[in-house]
């Protein structure tokens, strides 16, 4: 069946550095666009980054841009982010997630998800 697995999340000081992955099992990842989400509490969940079937890239807002950076490896189905100058701003659960379409920083587009990984910035 379709699964993610969101590993690399953890507890990192203001200024530090974190990668993500996105395993996907059940499905080849490069059918697909791929998503990152996060969500903190109180807050909405938003696009952080995606990067498409044809393997361009988007940030979504600029408080990211210049600090993370998505990337995919076809051959192990995984998707990465990579994150630096991390602040506590950046603290939430992060998701990953798959749409047929076209990369949108709207969750709506997106079909599968999964279960997330905690990310805290905190001295």
């Amino acid at each position: 069946q379709l699964q993610f697995v969101e590993t690399g999340g953890g507890l990192v000081q203001p200024g530090g550095s974190l990668r993500l992955s996105c395993a996907a099992s059940g499905f080849t990842l490069n059918s697909y666009a791929i998503g990152w989400f996060r969500q903190a509490p109180g807050k909405r969940r938003e696009g952080v980054s995606c990067i498409s079937i044809n393997g361009g890239s988007t940030n979504f807002g600029d408080s990211v841009k210049g600090r993370f950076t998505i990337s995919r490896d076809n051959a192990k189905n995984t998707v990465y982010l990579q994150m630096s100058e991390l602040n506590v701003e950046d603290t939430a659960r992060y998701y990953c997630a798959a749409t047929w379409m076209y990369c949108s920083g709207d969750d709506i587009l997106y079909s599968y998800w999964g279960q997330g990984t905690q990310v805290t910035v905190s001295s």
